[in-house]
């Protein structure tokens, strides 16, 4: 079994080269995913009062063409660079061009269909003709998707997550600041602020992200180097020529379009069949929900409001914590590649613990905290009880939502793409069972129900799958008993404290919710690692 040279221990701990770059990686990637996410709650705070919630749910109706049209063109041959790069890092160049090549081919292609037959697609595909003027600026940020998803998989593959981190700030950045100018323009020429707005903001931030990413490419590019200079072991190279310097890696370097596309779309097909299939069945599902919340009673206009309220308010609070659980996604499938490469078991053991841990660590806490605070965050955010109703809701989805995401990625990672098929087409099915049946009989409350029953039969479909890949230590007491428990300390702790709160209530609403949820986060925190620290 082949592992990594051990470094110096610390606090008990030996971190291996390996292990630190993953840790890196994971703490910048969620850094710059959670300063993201609180710049996109003031952008959708913006849009909320700009164009209303009827506008929040159609543009995420327009939203489902470009996600399929990227399932086919950009994520999915993402992912296989960067598992491809990972497993064969003296082939990443000549990857990297193979797979750019075939993702701006497929994007070029996409768009002109999306831009050439928009009033076919709007009336007959999304079943709402207002969507038919937006479909060709979303068309337009297809390549751009493509050559921002291809870069990020070259370097995700050589575990150099800085450049991606820092492109989704950019691309957040220049989003935000390009609309607030393109609406203040409008406001001065008297124009109505209307859908187009978020479609062209949606627009910039893939030029700007793809942007980004191609000047970093050309200035900083990624090499055949791990993080802090160590070498990418290869376990299919032969002998020594294995080294970087070796006769091999040059070779391998200069491999031709037909050598790497195989191999390439030998990963990317199964991701591409898998991720088209379910953008296609959750598009249905966008499209399905205001068409069956009318069967239930309500006009076009309410369905669409209800819709934005729940998919571009409530649904972004439970989704912010994610961003630590997208990011471990995120650099797991290479981690887990590389792992499976080197045939170490023990590393793939230890990252599968560790996902589970701090999965359930946080899902726990935000069951608590937007049980809590949701009605809190959904008035003083947008003004709306709705969306305080909804994110109280789907507080009990978070432990799901958050194992789901890392598990699957090292499924992925140890080649089982058609397991988490299988897992996600599952999951998705049921939701659409409860969107056909229920909603015309319940209303919104019954998508409640089916995502709370998806996720928890998809948390369970890959921990099993997982389990019976690599053995791993579950320990419900210490993983599930007692993050509760601590939980409930540090509520009561909050609730003792008068003091804190009489402060915290003399604030904005939305503030001093922050604050509320920050005391209650600190201690729950504080007692887990008071936990760690005696069993140390």
């Amino acid at each position: 079994m082949k592992s990594f040279p051990l470094r110096p221990c610390l606090g008990g701990a030996c971190l291996t080269p390996g292990k630190k770059a993953f840790l890196t990686g994971t703490i910048l990637l969620t850094s710059t995913g959670l300063i993201c996410r609180v710049l996109g709650f003031f952008y959708r705070i913006f849009m909320s009062r700009t164009i209303g919630a009827e506008g929040l749910g159609l543009y995420n109706m327009v939203h489902p063409l470009f996600s399929i049209c990227f399932a086919l063109c950009a994520g999915s041959i993402q992912s296989a660079l960067s598992q491809y790069i990972a497993a064969h890092p003296h082939r990443g160049r000549a990857a990297f061009k193979t797979g750019l090549s075939i993702a701006l081919a497929l994007s070029f292609l996409l768009a002109w269909i999306i831009a050439s037959q928009a009033p076919f697609l709007a009336e007959y595909v999304l079943m709402e003709s207002r969507c038919a003027p937006f479909l060709p600026v979303m068309a337009f940020s297809v390549p751009f998707a493509a050559l921002h998803a291809c870069i990020n998989g070259y370097y995700y593959g050589t575990q150099k997550s800085r450049i991606p981190a820092f492109s989704q700030v950019a691309e957040q950045v220049i989003r935000m600041g390009a609309v607030f100018l393109i609406a203040s323009i409008w406001l001065e020429e008297g124009r109505p602020i209307t859908v187009s707005l978020a479609v062209y903001g949606h627009l910039i931030g893939e030029m700007a992200s793809a942007g980004f990413t191609l000047f970093c490419l050309g200035f900083f590019p990624p090499d055949s180097r791990a993080q802090g200079g160590a070498p990418y072991p290869d376990s299919r190279a032969q002998g020594s020529a294995a080294s970087p310097d070796g006769q091999t890696a040059q070779r391998e370097g200069r491999l031709s379009f037909a050598e790497t596309a195989a191999p390439l779309m030998a990963l990317a097909l199964p991701l591409m069949g898998n991720r088209l299939l379910l953008n296609v069945l959750g598009s249905a599902e966008a499209i399905w929900i205001p068409n069956k919340l009318e069967a239930f009673g309500l006009t076009n206009s309410q369905a669409l409001s209800i819709y934005g309220v729940f998919t571009s308010m409530a649904l972004p609070f439970v989704l912010f914590p994610s961003a630590i659980t997208n990011s471990m996604a995120v650099l797991l499938l290479p981690y887990a590649a590389q792992a499976r490469a080197q045939g170490n078991e023990r590393r793939i053991e230890t990252m599968i613990s560790m996902s589970l841990r701090y999965s359930c660590y946080m899902g726990i806490l935000c069951i608590g905290l937007f049980t809590m605070f949701g009605g809190q965050l959904g008035q003083g955010v947008f003004h709306n009880q709705d969306a305080g109703f909804f994110i109280a809701a789907l507080s009990w989805l978070c432990p799901f939502m958050y194992l789901a995401s890392p598990m699957g990625s090292i499924l992925n990672g140890l080649g089982k793409t058609s397991v988490t098929f299988f897992q996600n087409t599952a999951a998705m099915v049921i939701r659409l069972l409860f969107v056909l049946f229920a909603i015309p009989s319940f209303g919104i409350l019954a998508y409640l129900w089916g995502m709370l029953a998806s996720e928890l039969a998809l948390a369970l479909m890959c921990c099993l799958s997982v389990h019976r890949l690599a053995a791993f230590s579950w320990d419900g007491w210490n993983m599930l008993a007692k993050p509760a428990l601590f939980l409930l300390i540090s509520i009561g702790l909050y609730l003792a404290t008068p003091g804190a709160a009489a402060v915290f209530a003399g604030l904005p609403s939305f503030l001093a919710a922050v604050l509320d949820m920050g005391f209650i986060s600190l201690c729950y925190g504080g007692l887990l690692l008071l936990f760690h620290r005696k069993r140390g």
